[in-house]
């Protein structure tokens, strides 16, 4: 199942291995990626913590981790490819892998539904209604 953020970041659970990226929206938003700073392999990242920093034509912006869990594997393309996020931000421009998820983190998330309802709804899922 895939889960967003209202800082738009989806996870996808697949195994307890959870694999995250920024939506579709938040690309679009950036604009075009010059590059992303991945996380560092075996590092621990708390829920809310910097997950990895993302830098456009536009601006650079800290990407929030919406769970917790130590980074099992990064993807490694966006070194050199980083607008993979921008072409394919909900598949090969995924930024991590986590594994020791914590599955009480995912419960705070939005299902696809949701997150779908509140971009069509506002820019920011997070503002007041």
């Amino acid at each position: 199942m895939r889960y967003y953020s209202e800082d738009h970041v989806w996870v996808q659970l697949d195994d307890r291995v959870a694999t995250l990226g920024i939506s579709r929206h938040a690309a679009d938003e950036l604009g075009e990626l010059t590059f992303v700073e991945l996380p560092i392999q075996g590092s621990h990242i708390a829920a809310g913590e910097v997950l990895c920093v993302v830098e456009s034509v536009k601006t650079a912006a800290d990407v929030a981790c919406p769970i917790a869990g130590t980074v099992h594997q990064v993807n490694g393309r966006l070194a050199d490819e980083p607008a993979l996020v921008n072409t394919h931000p909900e598949a090969d421009g995924w930024i991590c892998r986590l594994r020791d998820v914590c599955a009480a983190d995912l419960q705070r998330l939005m299902t696809a539904r949701q997150y779908e309802a509140a971009m069509a709804g506002q820019t920011d899922p997070s503002a007041p209604a």
